[in-house]
């Protein structure tokens, strides 16, 4: 019987996987109190806690489970776990660093519990679970002090240490895949990548999803019309900054709408020896920080990706629900996937 990592790259071979929608627009539909973030562990911590929805994982798993569930009814074939900001970093803000590990191990296992009912009762379609690693809520390229530009509030080896933890509880609660995401420090990313690499080569695991590795993905943010992320790659330079590892797919999220992205996800397409990844914002954002974009409109610009033969892996970012994601899968499930563009890829 073929491993998870074989029947993933089955499936990229014959058809566009459909990836999620947001998760922190689906937990507002909640309208969680303080309490929801907080169980019997948690109830000495003096920090609001409103609003790490990370924790969750902990406090209240049946919505996370609930959430997973409602995406893969809407057609997704890869969900990712809640930990967008389970790092030690990005927690030391609440006074949590200690619970990164735990964090992921919990995220990871209730999207692997999902993930698999749902492929036991259709085997024909089986679903999978992408470990999101964030960018952290700092960056290792640029200085928040703009009185000292050589100031940096965290370096590279803080981070490895950081994602390594991150990577280690990911992989014991079953993920398929890695996905660094929203990337918009190239040096943040390839921090992340050490990190797995190190962890890989601990656990001996190969890095190449070719020999049966667990495959990692990765995803930047061009920040606005400049085409640039935010520590100032264009997109073509931010694929060559990390060509170093065998991935699985690039590609791009967040910040930007499907009609906004369009240029900057034609070069990797045009250029990528990887599979093309594409989840954008439900258009911009308005002047409340609202996403007014619905299911439809969305899914007509991203036809317009589909007609051009760009992508392998499609999904939403902010603003995007179940609605988006089913629409967006009826659409996708009518075109063929983007070829890889190198054939020794394939091997």
């Amino acid at each position: 019987m073929p491993n998870r990592t074989e029947v993933l790259l089955q499936q990229l071979k014959k058809r566009i996987l459909i990836l999620d929608g947001a998760m922190g627009t689906m937990i507002q539909r909640y309208a969680l109190q303080e309490d929801d973030f907080r169980n019997e562990a948690l109830y000495g911590v003096k920090k609001s806690l409103k609003g790490n929805n990370d924790l969750l994982s902990l406090t209240r798993p049946e919505i996370i489970k609930e959430i997973h569930q409602a995406y893969f009814d809407a057609g997704a074939d890869i969900v990712e776990t809640n930990t967008f900001s389970s790092t030690s970093i990005a927690q030391e803000d609440y006074g949590l660093a200690d619970l990164a590990y735990q964090l992921n191990a919990e995220s990871a296992r209730l999207a692997r519990e999902v993930a698999d009912a749902c492929t036991a009762k259709n085997p024909k379609k089986p679903r999978f679970v992408a470990g999101a690693i964030g960018p952290t809520n700092r960056t290792a390229s640029l200085s928040p002090d703009v009185n000292d530009p050589g100031y940096r509030a965290i370096n590279f080896d803080q981070l490895v240490e950081a994602y390594s933890e991150q990577v280690e509880g990911l992989l014991d609660g079953g993920v398929d895949m890695l996905l660094i995401e929203t990337i918009f420090d190239t040096l943040n990313a390839k921090a992340a990548l050490f990190a797995i690499q190190e962890v890989y080569e601990k656990r001996g695991i190969p890095l190449d999803p070719q020999d049966g590795g667990i495959p990692i993905m990765v995803s930047g943010t061009i920040t606005d019309a400049s085409g640039r992320t935010l520590s100032g790659q264009t997109t073509e330079a931010f694929l060559i900054s990390l060509s170093h590892v065998p991935l699985l797919s690039i590609g791009l999220n967040c910040a930007l709408g499907a009609k906004e992205l369009r240029p900057y996800l034609k070069v990797l397409a045009e250029n990528a020896p990887y599979y093309v990844s594409v989840y954008p914002n439900a258009g911009l954002p308005n002047e409340f920080g609202k996403y007014d974009q619905g299911p439809g409109e969305m899914n007509d610009q991203l036809t317009d990706f589909l007609k051009e033969g760009w992508i392998n892996i499609l999904g939403g970012c902010c603003g995007t629900t179940p609605e988006h994601i089913a629409a967006i899968s009826n659409t996708a499930s009518k075109f063929s996937p983007r070829p890889l563009k190198v054939a020794t890829q394939e091997k």
